[in-house]
């Protein structure tokens, strides 16, 4: 029996076994060092997957290429070769093998034409960092790093509120799990916060005093805590202590750029392409000073995208430096840039207002409201009408005749605001990112929302598909990739911000920009205040208008306003009332301005601010009337700009002046030809027309 067992083992091993495993261990080999010939720009992840995909192209080629061959000119069994010998192997347990059997011809014929050029289309995607790669904005295939899609808990459509504005956007940085890791009483310190990272696993916060703690897994040295470790618990970066944090953005290395109010620009984290400025690829593992080319340049804006990075300046001009494959640098090449140049061409002599990156990709929106882009372009993300890159500042034609506020770019996607508070998208649209009911990808901008009230923030990010936007009376929308699910048209949610959309539906849960923060666990002052407004059981004072009645507070009166401060004295018969009658201005707009005095806030539809404004300035509160006048700019439009052009002139608010005749001139054609344009008083309509005519308004 031992002899028997010992010829079966011998007949199992045979030569045939032994070349069959040196050839596999051969393959893989070749598939190894092709990997690190083709992928050696990339991360050591795709590197793996370059070298499966080459072993199975290598397979596919060489191994069952031959089998067909031999199966169409004849037979594996009349075959007399190596290969033969292998298959020869198979067609002992299945002579199917061994016959030219059609099914399995046929099978593997279709593996060894589809399967092993499939497997070299992504080699090519993967080594060139096409959009169809697989860790890219995928166009059908399944980007491995994303978690598998999982239904989102969508919220009952709430029922309209009144338009709300808030002079200071708030929000709770409770709602990112990575900062569960603080107790309260690190969290109530907290006054600005920002989570990062491929993982959304890194975060940095500023404290109420102006000092800077990151946390977290430290992916490339990306915390800037000089090491190379990870942290659990909040470590402060000194070099950064009491600079005032004015913009900070991230990339996918990831590297963070972080300007301060000073005008000073800082960097550090990932540096594999020079992203940080410094004129080196070594990581940053501190916060370093990027000042070449920058000197006597005050930064006000910074943007990141993958690998790439900008920075604005106060007077208009952009700077861009690192990854430049796609001509996202605006250099007019595609050699990467070690330090900050100056973009200029298209952009020379013209002054920019905001930036935005994609991964690949660049924008900036002028003073003018007209909108350039630049870099990787393969989904439209440009909006230009094509999708060739473009290696320099190329203009957004299809905007012509609007005038954008803000633009925001997504992964692969871009949005614009204009001023009329319309909303267009355009770009790569797998996930349905771009809100216009499908998922094809749009080469131009598309008007969405347009059945909408007007929107007045929009929001995305490139780490992300997905978008969002938030509309004049405060309701919330979001569409793209929301938690593993594609969502092709605005939803309505309960949100009361665009960056709680991204903090609960966003892959990864990154925030889409610095944020500011409130605290919920006990009343402040200014929340008891708020709450005891209009409260009959506290109040020792009512207020009349139009037979309603507003109750109020004496003492929070004279301490907030001068004009009660001078009324309720001794010698006023106003401060022996219990009642005051009101007269002069309507019950919505005084209520409303009582209000504030209360919470800093002004609960008033914007047609209505015009009031305000006037009561704002017969009691000489100044910064009720910049408040007025912010309303009154979200609420501007064809009809009422002329109107509001004037009311501005009357009570002598210079910024919404400036603001409604910029305005007025940007949409002339249209302006002039309302009512409220041929019915304004003579001399002020001389006077619009000679200061247009200076502005150039009328030529050709």
């Amino acid at each position: 029996m031992v002899s028997a067992a010992l010829k079966d083992a011998q007949s199992l091993f045979t030569p045939v076994t032994v070349y069959s495993l040196l050839a596999c261990a051969a393959q893989f080999a070749v598939g190894y060092i092709l990997a690190q010939i083709w992928g050696r720009k990339c991360s050591g992840t795709d590197r793996w997957v370059l070298v499966w995909l080459f072993y199975d192209a290598i397979v596919h080629i060489t191994l069952e290429g031959p089998f067909v061959y031999m199966s169409l000119v004849g037979t594996v069994a009349t075959s007399d070769n190596i290969f033969a010998e292998l298959w020869k192997e198979y067609g002992k347990a299945d002579e199917r093998w061994l016959h030219s059997d059609p099914t399995i011809v046929s099978l593997e014929l279709l593996t060894v034409v589809l399967d092993g050029i499939l497997a070299l289309v992504l080699v090519y995607a993967i080594v060139k960092d096409k959009h169809y790669s697989v860790s890219g904005d995928s166009g059908g295939l399944t980007a491995p790093a994303s978690p598998s899609p999982v239904p989102p808990v969508l919220t009952p459509t709430p029922p309209p509120r009144r338009a709300r504005v808030r002079y200071q956007a708030m929000v709770d940085v409770g709602k990112w799990p990575l900062f569960t890791l603080l107790g309260a009483q690190e969290v109530s310190r907290i006054r600005q916060a920002c989570v990062f990272g491929t993982s959304a696993n890194e975060a940095i916060y500023i404290t109420q005093d102006d000092e800077v703690f990151v946390f977290g897994l430290n992916c490339s040295n990306c915390l800037g805590t000089g090491d190379s470790q990870s942290t659990m618990v909040p470590k402060k970066l000194d070099f950064l202590r009491g600079k005032k944090v004015v913009s900070l953005s991230y990339g996918s290395g990831p590297h963070v750029l972080l300007a301060t109010e000073g005008g000073e620009l800082f960097a550090w984290g990932h540096n594999g392409y020079s992203q940080l400025g410094n004129g080196t690829t070594n990581q940053g593992v501190s916060p370093i000073l990027v000042s070449t080319n920058l000197q006597n340049k005050k930064i006000t804006q910074v943007a990141c995208g993958s690998h790439h990075s900008l920075a604005l300046t106060h007077d208009g001009e952009v700077f861009a430096w690192g990854y430049n494959n796609c001509g996202q640098v605006g250099s007019g090449a595609t050699a990467n840039q070690p330090t900050p140049r100056r973009v200029t061409n298209c952009l020379q002599g013209k002054v920019v207002m905001g930036i935005a990156c994609g991964q690949t990709s660049s924008m900036a929106v002028l003073d003018n409201g007209e909108v350039f882009g630049w870099g990787y372009n393969g989904n439209g993300q440009l909006g230009v009408g094509n999708n060739g890159n473009q290696l320099t500042p190329c203009r957004l034609a299809a905007l012509q005749g609007l005038c954008v506020l803000q633009i925001a770019s997504g992964y692969a996607h871009s949005l614009a605001l204009t001023d009329e508070g319309l909303l267009y998208a355009w770009g790569a649209n797998t996930y349905g990112q771009l809100g216009t009911g499908n998922k094809s990808n749009q080469l131009s901008p598309v008007h969405i929302m347009a059945e909408k009230e007007r929107i007045v923030e929009i929001a995305a990010c490139h780490s992300t598909h997905t978008s969002a936007c938030k509309t004049q009376s405060g309701q919330v929308y979001m569409w793209g990739q929301c938690r593993g699910q594609s969502i092709v048209l605005p939803h309505l949610t309960h949100f009361s911000c665009t960056d709680d959309v991204f903090a609960c539906f966003a892959t990864p849960s990154v925030m889409w920009r610095l944020l500011s923060m409130e605290h919920d666990d006990f009343l402040t002052v200014a929340q008891s205040l708020r709450k005891e407004f209009d409260s009959p059981e506290t109040a020792d004072l009512k207020f009349s208008l139009d037979g309603k009645y507003i109750h109020v507070h004496k003492a929070v009166l004279k301490i907030r306003c001068e004009h009660f401060r001078s009324m309720f004295q001794s010698h006023w018969t106003e401060d022996m009332k219990e009642v005051i009658e009101i007269d002069q201005f309507s019950y919505p707009v005084y209520r409303s301005f009582l209000e504030f005095l209360y919470t800093d806030n002004v609960d008033l539809p914007p047609e209505d601010a015009i009031g305000l404004l006037d009561l704002a300035t017969s009691y000489c509160e100044n910064r009720l009337k910049r408040l007025c006048q912010h309303i009154i700019k979200r609420g501007i439009t064809v009809e009422n700009a002329f109107s509001l052009l004037s009311a501005a002139v009357r009570y002598d608010a210079e910024d919404l002046e400036e603001f409604c005749f910029k305005f007025c001139v940007n949409h002339l054609t249209e302006v002039t030809q309302t009512a409220a344009f041929w019915q304004i008083d003579g001399n002020m309509l001389k006077e619009f027309i000679c200061r247009a005519s200076r502005c150039g308004a009328f030529k050709n």
